[in-house]
């Protein structure tokens, strides 16, 4: 990302500051003999950060196998890395859902990025189950360089923004580059850094968009979003048929999950993504069209079974 775009990014505050309890927070857990008492302290002034932290770790995409009841409870079952991100994302998602971007249904931002991080998260589950958490953070921020990109740098984006829509054509780093000299990719990977998100993570979305992230186990994360976001474009539309099959042959190859491993995803991803957007607070279209596309996608991915 060149330097001269950096700037204009900084210039426009589309970057969401870092709140004061975020930053004592992570003042705190820089002392490598810290103690968890001192940061229930600072997270305690936050009500809202507490209630919403306890229903998402008891949530069903984190399988905590007993209840979590108190925050000092759920920070020490946690562990700092995992309480970190947690924390991190959530208060990235709140920055983020007040943003109005002229051009952008951040209705619509909101549902995809729900979806994507529902999706990846059971992806994870069936073939990198010791990053789901890193998977599920970055899946739910690895668009938010679209929203900064458009309000930092409107005119320069607007055309690519009208794509980021139900029925508009996929964004490529390549039409990004040449409309702006950077992807949103790049962009919210700076903005995940800059919120100290773990490097894994923002390694990760920095190369969601490539066709070949490499190998390894931050080449697999980013497969995971590169398919998540395919499938969640998928079901926030009433999907043609012969697109189901097209994504799904595509998409879980280069994930590298089977159709089968997908099948059993569908059923819970209605519930999933109506609990966490419940848990961080934003409005997604009604469960019932969730379902009848879930249900769609799963019937035909079934009858279509060979060919995926």
């Amino acid at each position: 990302m060149k330097a001269s775009v950096l700037e204009a990014i900084k210039r426009s505050a589309a970057v969401p500051s870092m709140p004061q309890v975020v930053t004592r927070f992570l003042e705190i857990m820089q002392d490598p003999d810290f103690d968890y008492r001192d940061l229930v302290s600072v997270l305690s002034t936050d009500a809202g950060t507490v209630s919403e932290i306890l229903r998402l770790v008891n949530s069903a995409l984190f399988g905590v196998r007993q209840k979590i009841v108190s925050l000092r409870q759920a920070l020490t079952l946690l562990g700092p890395k995992r309480t970190r991100s947690l924390l991190l994302g959530r208060y990235l998602v709140d920055a983020m859902s007040r943003k109005q971007v002229e051009g952008l249904d951040m209705s619509y931002f909101w549902r995809r990025s729900l979806a994507s991080s529902v999706v990846a998260a059971r992806i994870a589950d069936e073939i990198l189950a010791e990053h789901h958490d890193e998977v599920f953070i970055a899946a739910l921020l690895a668009d938010i360089g679209v929203p900064i990109l458009a309000e930092a740098l409107p005119k320069q984006y607007r055309p690519i923004l009208k794509q980021y829509t139900p029925h508009g054509a996929a964004i490529t780093p390549e039409q990004e580059l040449e409309a702006v000299e950077a992807t949103h990719a790049q962009v919210s990977a700076m903005v995940l850094a800059h919120w100290t998100l773990p490097e894994t993570v923002t390694t990760a979305v920095n190369l969601q968009q490539s066709s070949d992230p490499g190998q390894g186990e931050v080449a697999v994360m980013a497969r995971i979003l590169h398919a998540s976001d395919r499938f969640a474009r998928l079901l926030c539309k009433v999907p043609d048929p012969d697109e189901v099959v097209a994504v799904c042959s595509e998409a879980t190859a280069f994930a590298g999950i089977d159709a089968g491993r997908l099948l059993k995803i569908l059923p819970s991803i209605e519930s999933d993504i109506e609990e966490l957007a419940s848990v961080l607070r934003i409005d997604v279209i009604p469960g019932s069209v969730y379902a009848v596309i879930a249900r769609t996608v799963q019937e035909r991915l079934a009858a279509e079974a060979p060919a995926c």
